[in-house]
Protein backbone atom coordinates (compact mmCIF):
# COMPACT_ATOMS: atom_id res chain seq x y z
CA UNK A 1 0.00 0.00 0.00
CA UNK A 2 2.98 2.39 0.60
CA UNK A 3 4.03 2.25 -3.02
CA UNK A 4 0.38 3.05 -4.41
CA UNK A 5 0.59 5.88 -1.89
CA UNK A 6 3.79 7.43 -2.97
CA UNK A 7 3.24 6.76 -6.31
CA UNK A 8 -0.03 9.47 -5.97
CA UNK A 9 1.97 11.60 -4.10
CA UNK A 10 3.63 11.99 -7.51
CA UNK A 11 1.71 15.26 -8.62
CA UNK A 12 1.67 14.54 -12.12
CA UNK A 13 0.94 11.01 -12.37
CA UNK A 14 -2.26 11.80 -9.37
CA UNK A 15 -3.59 14.28 -12.48
CA UNK A 16 -3.38 11.58 -14.85
CA UNK A 17 -4.55 8.84 -12.95
CA UNK A 18 -7.72 10.94 -11.51
CA UNK A 19 -8.22 12.06 -15.11
CA UNK A 20 -8.97 8.26 -16.43
CA UNK A 21 -11.12 7.13 -13.43
CA UNK A 22 -13.51 10.22 -14.62
CA UNK A 23 -13.03 9.87 -18.07
CA UNK A 24 -13.26 5.81 -17.99
CA UNK A 25 -16.50 6.92 -15.70
CA UNK A 26 -18.44 8.35 -18.36
CA UNK A 27 -16.89 6.09 -21.14
CA UNK A 28 -19.61 3.41 -19.33
CA UNK A 29 -21.96 6.01 -18.80
CA UNK A 30 -21.70 6.47 -23.20
CA UNK A 31 -21.75 2.60 -23.05
CA UNK A 32 -25.32 2.62 -20.85
CA UNK A 33 -26.63 5.33 -23.22
CA UNK A 34 -25.87 3.13 -26.93
CA UNK A 35 -26.86 0.07 -25.50
CA UNK A 36 -30.59 2.23 -24.04
CA UNK A 37 -30.60 3.94 -27.59
CA UNK A 38 -30.45 0.65 -29.50
CA UNK A 39 -32.61 -1.23 -27.05
CA UNK A 40 -35.63 1.65 -27.03
CA UNK A 41 -35.11 1.05 -31.12
CA UNK A 42 -34.67 -2.10 -31.73
CA UNK A 43 -35.37 -4.71 -28.69
CA UNK A 44 -33.96 -7.94 -27.88
CA UNK A 45 -31.46 -7.20 -30.81
CA UNK A 46 -27.68 -8.45 -30.69
CA UNK A 47 -27.38 -7.26 -34.22
CA UNK A 48 -28.53 -3.95 -33.71
CA UNK A 49 -26.06 -3.83 -30.41
CA UNK A 50 -23.06 -5.04 -33.18
CA UNK A 51 -24.19 -2.77 -35.99
CA UNK A 52 -23.77 0.74 -33.16
CA UNK A 53 -20.31 -1.06 -31.76
CA UNK A 54 -18.75 -1.43 -35.08
CA UNK A 55 -18.36 2.28 -35.54
CA UNK A 56 -16.84 2.51 -32.10
CA UNK A 57 -14.65 0.04 -33.41
CA UNK A 58 -13.51 0.78 -37.23
CA UNK A 59 -11.34 3.59 -36.25
CA UNK A 60 -8.78 1.05 -34.92
CA UNK A 61 -8.57 -0.37 -38.48
CA UNK A 62 -8.27 2.98 -40.09
CA UNK A 63 -6.36 5.51 -37.98
CA UNK A 64 -4.72 2.08 -35.18
CA UNK A 65 -1.71 1.34 -37.87
CA UNK A 66 -0.52 5.20 -38.01
CA UNK A 67 -1.84 6.88 -35.05
CA UNK A 68 0.98 5.55 -32.67
CA UNK A 69 3.56 7.04 -35.23
CA UNK A 70 1.91 10.90 -34.56
CA UNK A 71 1.46 9.54 -30.79
CA UNK A 72 5.66 9.25 -30.80
CA UNK A 73 6.10 12.80 -32.76
CA UNK A 74 3.58 15.00 -30.41
CA UNK A 75 3.85 16.04 -27.31
CA UNK A 76 1.66 13.24 -25.27
CA UNK A 77 -0.20 15.88 -22.74
CA UNK A 78 -1.54 17.72 -25.83
CA UNK A 79 -2.74 14.94 -27.55
CA UNK A 80 -4.52 13.65 -24.17
CA UNK A 81 -6.09 17.25 -23.66
CA UNK A 82 -7.54 17.77 -27.41
CA UNK A 83 -8.64 14.17 -27.62
CA UNK A 84 -11.07 14.81 -24.47
CA UNK A 85 -12.10 18.29 -25.67
CA UNK A 86 -13.27 17.23 -29.19
CA UNK A 87 -14.62 14.43 -28.12
CA UNK A 88 -16.55 16.12 -25.37
CA UNK A 89 -17.84 18.17 -28.24
CA UNK A 90 -18.73 15.34 -30.24
CA UNK A 91 -20.96 13.56 -27.67
CA UNK A 92 -22.83 16.35 -27.15
CA UNK A 93 -24.18 16.76 -30.81
CA UNK A 94 -26.04 13.29 -30.11
CA UNK A 95 -28.29 14.48 -27.33
CA UNK A 96 -29.29 17.97 -28.28
CA UNK A 97 -29.23 17.21 -32.30
CA UNK A 98 -29.85 13.76 -33.55
CA UNK A 99 -31.47 11.29 -30.72
CA UNK A 100 -34.74 11.91 -31.83
CA UNK A 101 -34.07 12.07 -35.75
CA UNK A 102 -35.86 8.85 -37.03
CA UNK A 103 -31.99 7.51 -38.24
CA UNK A 104 -29.92 6.34 -36.62
CA UNK A 105 -27.05 7.48 -39.44
CA UNK A 106 -26.23 10.45 -37.91
CA UNK A 107 -25.70 8.94 -34.40
CA UNK A 108 -23.49 6.69 -36.18
CA UNK A 109 -21.22 9.25 -37.64
CA UNK A 110 -20.85 11.15 -34.40
CA UNK A 111 -19.86 7.76 -32.61
CA UNK A 112 -17.10 7.17 -35.33
CA UNK A 113 -15.53 10.61 -35.29
CA UNK A 114 -15.62 10.37 -31.28
CA UNK A 115 -13.67 6.79 -31.42
CA UNK A 116 -11.86 8.21 -34.34
CA UNK A 117 -10.16 10.66 -31.57
CA UNK A 118 -9.68 7.77 -29.02
CA UNK A 119 -7.51 6.44 -31.07
CA UNK A 120 -4.98 8.65 -30.81
CA UNK A 121 -5.93 9.17 -27.13
CA UNK A 122 -5.43 5.41 -26.11
CA UNK A 123 -1.80 4.68 -26.84
CA UNK A 124 -1.00 8.71 -25.70
CA UNK A 125 -2.22 7.68 -22.82
CA UNK A 126 -0.56 4.19 -22.05
CA UNK A 127 2.44 5.55 -23.52
CA UNK A 128 3.09 8.50 -20.69
CA UNK A 129 3.35 6.67 -17.81
CA UNK A 130 7.01 5.85 -17.98
CA UNK A 131 7.54 9.64 -18.55
CA UNK A 132 5.76 10.43 -15.13
CA UNK A 133 6.82 7.75 -13.24
CA UNK A 134 10.38 6.02 -12.21
CA UNK A 135 11.13 2.65 -14.45
CA UNK A 136 11.38 0.64 -10.71
CA UNK A 137 7.75 2.27 -10.10
CA UNK A 138 6.28 0.99 -13.50
CA UNK A 139 4.55 -2.08 -12.48
CA UNK A 140 2.70 -0.29 -9.30
CA UNK A 141 1.56 2.46 -12.10
CA UNK A 142 0.59 0.55 -14.60
CA UNK A 143 -1.59 -1.66 -11.30
CA UNK A 144 -2.91 1.91 -10.32
CA UNK A 145 -3.86 3.07 -13.85
CA UNK A 146 -5.99 -0.40 -14.04
CA UNK A 147 -6.98 0.45 -10.90
CA UNK A 148 -8.61 3.63 -11.99
CA UNK A 149 -10.47 1.83 -14.96
CA UNK A 150 -12.12 -0.53 -12.71
CA UNK A 151 -12.86 2.34 -10.03
CA UNK A 152 -14.36 4.12 -13.15
CA UNK A 153 -15.99 0.95 -15.02
CA UNK A 154 -18.15 0.33 -11.10
CA UNK A 155 -18.96 3.66 -10.90
CA UNK A 156 -19.67 4.62 -14.23
CA UNK A 157 -21.63 1.30 -14.90
CA UNK A 158 -23.97 1.98 -11.76
CA UNK A 159 -24.90 5.54 -12.22
CA UNK A 160 -25.14 4.86 -16.39
CA UNK A 161 -27.53 2.21 -15.75
CA UNK A 162 -29.64 4.25 -13.14
CA UNK A 163 -29.63 7.00 -15.55
CA UNK A 164 -30.38 4.98 -18.81
CA UNK A 165 -33.17 3.25 -17.09
CA UNK A 166 -34.99 5.89 -15.50
CA UNK A 167 -34.33 9.26 -17.93
CA UNK A 168 -33.40 7.93 -21.27
CA UNK A 169 -29.86 7.57 -23.21
CA UNK A 170 -29.90 11.09 -23.54
CA UNK A 171 -29.13 11.92 -19.97
CA UNK A 172 -26.46 9.46 -20.36
CA UNK A 173 -25.01 11.14 -23.52
CA UNK A 174 -24.57 14.65 -21.38
CA UNK A 175 -23.19 13.42 -18.71
CA UNK A 176 -20.80 11.17 -21.11
CA UNK A 177 -19.66 14.82 -22.36
CA UNK A 178 -19.08 16.36 -18.97
CA UNK A 179 -16.31 14.17 -17.95
CA UNK A 180 -14.74 14.33 -20.95
CA UNK A 181 -14.45 18.14 -20.32
CA UNK A 182 -13.17 17.43 -16.60
CA UNK A 183 -10.50 14.69 -17.92
CA UNK A 184 -9.66 17.12 -20.25
CA UNK A 185 -8.66 19.92 -17.22
CA UNK A 186 -6.99 17.48 -15.51
CA UNK A 187 -4.91 16.67 -18.25
CA UNK A 188 -4.02 20.11 -19.00
CA UNK A 189 -2.87 21.08 -15.74
CA UNK A 190 -0.03 18.65 -15.85
CA UNK A 191 3.71 19.91 -15.08
CA UNK A 192 4.26 19.93 -18.91
CA UNK A 193 4.55 23.39 -20.63
CA UNK A 194 1.92 23.74 -23.66
CA UNK A 195 2.13 25.84 -26.31
CA UNK A 196 -1.56 26.40 -27.09
CA UNK A 197 -1.86 29.80 -29.17
CA UNK A 198 -0.45 29.47 -32.55
CA UNK A 199 -0.45 32.01 -35.15
CA UNK A 200 -0.98 31.42 -38.57
CA UNK A 201 2.36 30.98 -39.93
CA UNK A 202 3.09 28.61 -37.16
CA UNK A 203 -0.10 26.58 -37.90
CA UNK A 204 0.74 26.44 -41.37
CA UNK A 205 4.48 25.48 -40.81
CA UNK A 206 2.09 22.60 -38.83
CA UNK A 207 0.09 21.64 -41.09
CA UNK A 208 2.67 21.58 -43.36
CA UNK A 209 5.01 19.33 -41.72
CA UNK A 210 1.96 16.99 -41.09
CA UNK A 211 1.66 16.62 -44.95
CA UNK A 212 5.29 15.78 -45.04
CA UNK A 213 5.25 13.33 -42.41
CA UNK A 214 2.19 11.56 -43.87
CA UNK A 215 3.70 11.09 -47.31
CA UNK A 216 7.46 10.37 -46.73
CA UNK A 217 7.64 9.17 -42.86
CA UNK A 218 4.32 7.75 -41.92
CA UNK A 219 4.27 4.29 -43.61
CA UNK A 220 7.94 3.61 -43.23
CA UNK A 221 7.54 3.98 -39.59
CA UNK A 222 4.83 1.53 -39.28
CA UNK A 223 7.06 -0.75 -40.82
CA UNK A 224 9.67 0.10 -38.46
CA UNK A 225 6.64 -0.38 -36.06
CA UNK A 226 5.93 -3.85 -37.39
CA UNK A 227 9.36 -5.25 -37.81
CA UNK A 228 10.04 -4.26 -34.30
CA UNK A 229 6.80 -6.39 -32.83
CA UNK A 230 8.06 -9.40 -34.97
CA UNK A 231 11.23 -10.06 -33.92
CA UNK A 232 10.05 -9.46 -29.69
CA UNK A 233 8.95 -12.57 -29.11
CA UNK A 234 7.34 -11.16 -25.32
CA UNK A 235 5.71 -8.30 -27.75
CA UNK A 236 4.23 -10.89 -30.24
CA UNK A 237 3.24 -12.89 -27.09
CA UNK A 238 1.40 -10.52 -25.80
CA UNK A 239 -0.53 -9.32 -29.03
CA UNK A 240 -1.46 -13.18 -29.49
CA UNK A 241 -3.07 -13.60 -26.36
CA UNK A 242 -4.81 -10.12 -26.42
CA UNK A 243 -6.41 -11.14 -29.71
CA UNK A 244 -7.38 -14.39 -28.09
CA UNK A 245 -8.72 -12.55 -25.45
CA UNK A 246 -10.69 -10.05 -27.00
CA UNK A 247 -12.11 -12.55 -30.02
CA UNK A 248 -13.76 -13.91 -26.53
CA UNK A 249 -14.62 -11.08 -25.50
CA UNK A 250 -16.31 -9.99 -29.05
CA UNK A 251 -17.91 -13.20 -29.08
CA UNK A 252 -19.37 -12.64 -25.43
CA UNK A 253 -20.42 -8.53 -25.72
CA UNK A 254 -23.55 -8.43 -27.29
CA UNK A 255 -24.24 -11.77 -26.73
CA UNK A 256 -24.50 -10.89 -22.68
CA UNK A 257 -26.27 -8.17 -23.14
CA UNK A 258 -29.36 -9.34 -24.30
CA UNK A 259 -29.08 -12.57 -22.71
CA UNK A 260 -29.19 -10.27 -19.24
CA UNK A 261 -32.16 -8.36 -20.37
CA UNK A 262 -33.92 -10.97 -21.44
CA UNK A 263 -32.90 -12.77 -18.25
CA UNK A 264 -34.07 -10.78 -15.49
CA UNK A 265 -36.49 -8.31 -18.03
CA UNK A 266 -34.99 -4.96 -17.70
CA UNK A 267 -32.61 -2.59 -20.11
CA UNK A 268 -29.93 -1.19 -18.21
CA UNK A 269 -30.57 -1.87 -14.48
CA UNK A 270 -29.59 -5.01 -14.23
CA UNK A 271 -26.68 -5.40 -16.50
CA UNK A 272 -25.37 -2.15 -15.52
CA UNK A 273 -25.40 -3.75 -11.93
CA UNK A 274 -23.39 -6.72 -13.05
CA UNK A 275 -21.22 -4.76 -14.54
CA UNK A 276 -20.17 -3.21 -10.97
CA UNK A 277 -19.83 -6.47 -9.63
CA UNK A 278 -17.24 -7.62 -12.44
CA UNK A 279 -15.68 -3.88 -11.81
CA UNK A 280 -15.69 -5.33 -7.92
CA UNK A 281 -13.56 -7.90 -9.10
CA UNK A 282 -11.18 -6.51 -11.61
CA UNK A 283 -10.27 -3.70 -9.06
CA UNK A 284 -9.57 -6.67 -6.64
CA UNK A 285 -7.55 -8.56 -8.98
CA UNK A 286 -5.94 -5.29 -9.91
CA UNK A 287 -4.92 -4.41 -6.17
CA UNK A 288 -3.99 -8.25 -5.04
CA UNK A 289 -1.55 -8.70 -8.31
CA UNK A 290 -0.13 -5.21 -8.13
CA UNK A 291 0.72 -5.95 -4.22
CA UNK A 292 1.95 -9.50 -4.77
CA UNK A 293 2.68 -9.29 -8.82
CA UNK A 294 6.38 -9.06 -8.46
CA UNK A 295 6.90 -12.34 -7.28
CA UNK A 296 5.24 -14.53 -10.52
CA UNK A 297 6.26 -14.90 -13.53
CA UNK A 298 4.00 -12.52 -16.02
CA UNK A 299 3.30 -15.21 -18.94
CA UNK A 300 2.61 -17.75 -15.76
CA UNK A 301 0.20 -15.58 -14.64
CA UNK A 302 -1.58 -14.34 -18.22
CA UNK A 303 -1.76 -18.74 -18.66
CA UNK A 304 -3.38 -19.40 -15.32
CA UNK A 305 -5.55 -16.45 -15.77
CA UNK A 306 -7.19 -17.89 -19.18
CA UNK A 307 -7.40 -21.07 -17.83
CA UNK A 308 -9.36 -19.96 -14.78
CA UNK A 309 -11.16 -17.42 -16.54
CA UNK A 310 -12.87 -19.68 -19.17
CA UNK A 311 -14.00 -21.93 -16.68
CA UNK A 312 -15.47 -19.31 -14.96
CA UNK A 313 -17.72 -18.02 -17.86
CA UNK A 314 -18.83 -21.30 -18.18
CA UNK A 315 -19.81 -21.76 -15.12
CA UNK A 316 -21.36 -18.14 -15.45
CA UNK A 317 -23.64 -19.17 -18.30
CA UNK A 318 -24.81 -21.86 -16.44
CA UNK A 319 -25.72 -21.26 -13.65
CA UNK A 320 -27.81 -17.74 -14.91
CA UNK A 321 -29.43 -19.71 -17.30
CA UNK A 322 -30.39 -22.62 -14.99
CA UNK A 323 -31.58 -20.29 -11.77
CA UNK A 324 -32.04 -16.94 -13.08
CA UNK A 325 -30.95 -15.71 -10.18
CA UNK A 326 -29.22 -12.45 -9.83
CA UNK A 327 -27.50 -12.86 -6.56
CA UNK A 328 -25.67 -15.75 -8.43
CA UNK A 329 -24.95 -13.49 -11.52
CA UNK A 330 -23.65 -11.12 -9.32
CA UNK A 331 -21.44 -13.55 -7.20
CA UNK A 332 -20.01 -15.19 -10.36
CA UNK A 333 -19.24 -11.76 -12.49
CA UNK A 334 -17.08 -10.99 -9.37
CA UNK A 335 -14.56 -13.72 -9.35
CA UNK A 336 -14.63 -13.80 -13.30
CA UNK A 337 -13.14 -10.12 -12.57
CA UNK A 338 -11.15 -10.98 -10.16
CA UNK A 339 -9.45 -13.85 -12.34
CA UNK A 340 -9.31 -11.76 -15.44
CA UNK A 341 -7.77 -8.45 -13.76
CA UNK A 342 -4.21 -9.34 -13.82
CA UNK A 343 -4.10 -9.98 -17.55
CA UNK A 344 -3.94 -6.67 -19.16
CA UNK A 345 -1.63 -5.16 -15.58
CA UNK A 346 0.82 -8.34 -16.83
CA UNK A 347 0.53 -6.85 -20.65
CA UNK A 348 1.07 -3.66 -20.45
CA UNK A 349 4.10 -4.37 -18.08
CA UNK A 350 5.69 -6.91 -20.12
CA UNK A 351 5.42 -4.01 -23.44
CA UNK A 352 6.67 -1.22 -20.64
CA UNK A 353 9.81 -3.31 -19.81
CA UNK A 354 10.96 -4.26 -23.48
CA UNK A 355 10.05 -1.31 -25.76
CA UNK A 356 12.16 1.12 -26.42
CA UNK A 357 10.60 4.70 -25.59
CA UNK A 358 10.24 6.37 -29.38
CA UNK A 359 8.69 2.48 -30.23
CA UNK A 360 6.04 2.43 -27.37
CA UNK A 361 3.54 4.45 -29.42
CA UNK A 362 3.56 2.43 -32.13
CA UNK A 363 3.40 -0.80 -30.19
CA UNK A 364 0.20 -0.08 -28.12
CA UNK A 365 -1.09 1.17 -31.59
CA UNK A 366 -0.67 -1.96 -32.98
CA UNK A 367 -1.88 -3.89 -29.93
CA UNK A 368 -5.12 -2.03 -30.48
CA UNK A 369 -5.41 -2.89 -34.36
CA UNK A 370 -4.52 -6.73 -32.84
CA UNK A 371 -7.10 -6.80 -30.08
CA UNK A 372 -10.26 -5.23 -31.90
CA UNK A 373 -9.85 -7.29 -34.80
CA UNK A 374 -10.36 -10.44 -33.26
CA UNK A 375 -13.15 -8.36 -31.22
CA UNK A 376 -14.98 -6.77 -33.99
CA UNK A 377 -15.19 -10.15 -35.55
CA UNK A 378 -16.44 -12.57 -33.27
CA UNK A 379 -19.04 -9.78 -32.27
CA UNK A 380 -20.41 -10.07 -35.44
CA UNK A 381 -20.19 -13.46 -35.83
CA UNK A 382 -21.72 -14.37 -32.38
CA UNK A 383 -24.55 -11.85 -32.88
CA UNK A 384 -25.88 -13.54 -36.21
CA UNK A 385 -25.40 -16.71 -34.67
CA UNK A 386 -27.48 -16.21 -31.78
CA UNK A 387 -30.41 -15.97 -33.41
CA UNK A 388 -29.92 -19.95 -33.97
CA UNK A 389 -28.03 -21.25 -31.09
CA UNK A 390 -28.90 -20.46 -27.63
CA UNK A 391 -27.54 -17.37 -26.09
CA UNK A 392 -26.03 -19.10 -23.28
CA UNK A 393 -24.06 -22.03 -25.13
CA UNK A 394 -21.88 -18.87 -26.93
CA UNK A 395 -20.96 -18.14 -23.94
CA UNK A 396 -19.63 -21.26 -22.79
CA UNK A 397 -18.16 -21.70 -26.44
CA UNK A 398 -15.79 -18.29 -25.34
CA UNK A 399 -15.43 -19.86 -22.00
CA UNK A 400 -14.21 -23.05 -23.98
CA UNK A 401 -11.94 -21.09 -25.87
CA UNK A 402 -9.86 -19.35 -23.10
CA UNK A 403 -9.82 -22.46 -20.95
CA UNK A 404 -8.47 -24.44 -23.88
CA UNK A 405 -6.01 -21.71 -25.29
CA UNK A 406 -4.81 -21.64 -21.45
CA UNK A 407 -4.19 -25.10 -20.92
CA UNK A 408 -2.21 -25.60 -24.26
CA UNK A 409 0.11 -22.09 -23.33
CA UNK A 410 0.66 -23.35 -19.84
CA UNK A 411 1.48 -26.92 -20.78
CA UNK A 412 4.14 -25.49 -23.57
CA UNK A 413 5.73 -23.25 -21.32
CA UNK A 414 6.20 -25.27 -18.57
CA UNK A 415 7.47 -27.97 -20.93
CA UNK A 416 9.81 -25.43 -22.56
CA UNK A 417 10.51 -22.75 -20.06
CA UNK A 418 10.18 -20.00 -22.69
CA UNK A 419 7.39 -18.11 -25.03
CA UNK A 420 9.03 -20.25 -27.78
Amino acid sequence: MQKFIANLKNKNFFLLWLAQIISQFGDRINQMALIGLISTRIPGSALGMAKILSFTILPVFLLGPVAGVFVDRWDRRTTLFVCDFLRGLLVLTIPFFFIYRESLVPIYIVVFIAFCMSRFYVPAKLSIVPDLVKQEDLLVANSLVTVSGMIAFVMGCAFGGIIVEHAGPRGGFIWDALTFFVSGFLVFSINKRINLHLNKEEILNTGKEMIKVIRKSVMEEFKDGVRYLINHKEIRFVINMMFILFSAAGAVYVVIIVFVQETFNSVTLDFGFLSVFLGLGLFTGALLYGRWGEKLSRFYTIFICLIAGGAMLIVFALVVQGTKSFFWAAVLSFILGLIVGPVFISANTVIHEVSHDEMRGKVFGGLEVVMHLGFLITMFISSVLSDYIPRAWILVGAGGLLFTVGWIGLSRYRKKGSLV
